[in-house]
């Protein structure tokens, strides 16, 4: 059973390094950021069941963004980080990183493409970012 409930409201910053982030946290509506450790198998002759064993990491972050053009905003954000590696850092809440609201950090991952446009009527329009790769870490001080 769980001993502690955890509602929904992370801190997101994004930037070409962790010293030039920006907080996009209001205009984020969806954060996931995902570890995998790929699967290599090494299974040998003699064996009835195949094994694995872990080789590169292979993270990735996604994002929906709600689009804004004016200046300092998600467009203007996200469209300098296009084709580049960046950074970014989600805490659980706001706050100082600590053991209870770690700083989930990836950094040198690639953001590839960037939907300028997501138009759909009487909606409001989101961006889905992808970045991809990327060093794992976890910031608690």
């Amino acid at each position: 059973m769980a001993t502690s409930t955890y509602l929904s409201n992370p801190v997101v910053l994004i930037g070409a390094t962790s010293a030039s982030t920006t907080d996009i946290t209001d205009q984020v509506s969806a954060c996931t950021l995902t570890v995998l450790k790929e699967a290599l198998e090494d299974t040998s002759f003699g064996k009835t069941s195949r094994t694995m064993t872990g080789g590169l990491f292979s993270n990735s972050c996604t994002l929906s963004v709600y689009a804004s053009y004016a200046s300092s905003e998600s467009y203007s954000v996200l469209s300098a980080l296009q084709g580049t590696k960046c950074y970014i850092k989600v805490n659980p809440a706001a706050g100082a990183d600590s053991a209870t609201n770690p700083g989930f950090e990836l950094t040198d991952c690639y953001m590839e493409s960037l939907p300028v446009v997501n138009a759909s009527l009487g909606t409001l329009s989101v961006y889905d970012i992808e970045l991809q790769g990327g060093v794992y870490s976890v910031d608690v001080a």
